[in-house]
């Protein structure tokens, strides 16, 4: 056994220990801030004011009335409109006659490009680039699909905020709850993320496609409450599945612009034979009607993929089995080494490259590299 081996098989040990002592605070659904109520303010609450002569302007994405824009540019995302500091404060005399806003237009959306990295990236149908590794991670690797197509007019009903991140869904894998994502969580709310949202299922939910099902109830919330057209989501394990089948077959891809999945068995997988006992695991398995049904065709899915895997993930067999390999699907493969499936969601390198997969706009993701832990 090498001395590789032995170390991620007793951080696994150490990161099962400390899951099994935080699971139980991840048992209970998570507090979730309500939709802000007209005429206040999304972050504060507060009441805001309209104009003084009883009309209201355009609103912007938080609610509050909108005298102006707030830059210029073009793109899918528009941006929060903001008041004028013209506007009269609630003391000013009201002015003699009635003066209509001036009309607000859409602002310029902000777009963050992915770091780099160098080392070695493995795809199970392309074959292996080589270069120097960095000992960081890095969101790149193989691609595969011909790229995204423009979203849908229908979005335009779910306006985005100017400069704020997409909402961030975190979905856990089998028989786990939202905790796995503890460390995960706090690393993206360190770096600017305020939209955080974690889906526990039941450990009895028996269907992957009635998981997606709820997955699909969740997200048209999230974009009702949050005021954005599109989410992000971090799926790991089985959760990337039912993540997976949510964008690929029931229309997710309009509201997903990204999918970051973490030792998710894209084909099936043969560990653990005796728990093909229960139902969602025979869905898991190479060959079942569901693991087909996913490589039909998915023509058009706007949906941009990154899947991290790792040679030393012993619930994958095949290892490779951790990749997207559609040729219909936009997809980046990401090679993690040192490191086993229990570590995934929690190890910094991966948190780190997590980050930059999310940030990047899908331009700086198709270059060879790999994310080293070893």
């Amino acid at each position: 056994m090498s001395s590789t081996l032995i170390r991620a098989t007793a951080l696994e040990l150490a990161i099962l220990a400390g899951h099994v002592l935080i699971y139980p605070s991840g048992l209970t659904p998570e507090r979730r801030t309500p939709a802000p109520r007209p005429g206040t303010d999304a972050e504060t609450g507060a009441p805001t004011h309209g104009t003084l002569q009883g009309s209201r302007g355009p609103r912007g994405a938080t609610g509050a009335p909108t005298h102006a824009t707030t830059g210029s540019g073009a793109g899918e995302r528009t941006g929060r409109g903001a008041r004028t500091g013209s506007d009269p404060g609630p003391d000013a005399p009201a002015s003699p006659g009635p003066t209509p806003p001036p009309p607000s237009a859409p602002g310029a959306a902000s777009t963050a490009t992915a770091g780099s990295g160098t080392g070695t990236s493995t795809n199970a149908s392309t074959g292996t680039s080589t270069g120097t590794g960095t000992g960081t991670a890095a969101p790149v690797g193989s691609r595969r699909g011909s790229g995204r197509v423009p979203r849908s007019a229908d979005t335009n009903a779910f306006p985005d905020a100017s400069g704020d991140r997409p909402p961030v869904v975190l979905l856990h894998g089998f028989i786990d709850n939202r905790s796995v994502f503890v460390l995960l969580r706090r690393s993206l709310a360190r770096h600017g993320w305020r939209h955080l949202e974690s889906l526990n299922y039941s450990p009895l939910t028996c269907d992957i496609r009635t998981a997606a099902e709820l997955l699909g109830r969740h997200v048209e919330e999230i974009c009702v409450r949050t005021g954005h057209r599109e989410i992000d989501i971090v799926g790991h394990s089985l959760g990337g599945l039912i993540a997976r089948y949510y964008v690929q077959r029931l229309g997710g891809d309009r509201r997903v612009r990204t999918l970051v999945t973490l030792g998710t068995p894209h084909s099936g997988t043969a560990a653990v034979p005796p728990a093909g006992a229960h139902p969602i695991v025979r869905q898991m398995r190479g060959g079942s009607d569901l693991i087909e049904e996913l490589r039909r065709p998915a023509p058009g899915c706007r949906t941009r993929f990154v899947s991290f895997w790792s040679e030393l993930d012993r619930m994958m067999l095949p290892v490779e089995t951790a990749c997207v390999d559609h040729p219909d699907l936009d997809a980046v493969n990401v090679r993690v080494t040192g490191i086993g499936h229990l570590a995934l969601p929690v190890h910094p390198a991966v948190t780190s490259a997590i980050r930059r997969a999310l940030e990047s706009d899908g331009t700086a993701a198709g270059a060879p590299g790999a994310a080293s832990v070893a």
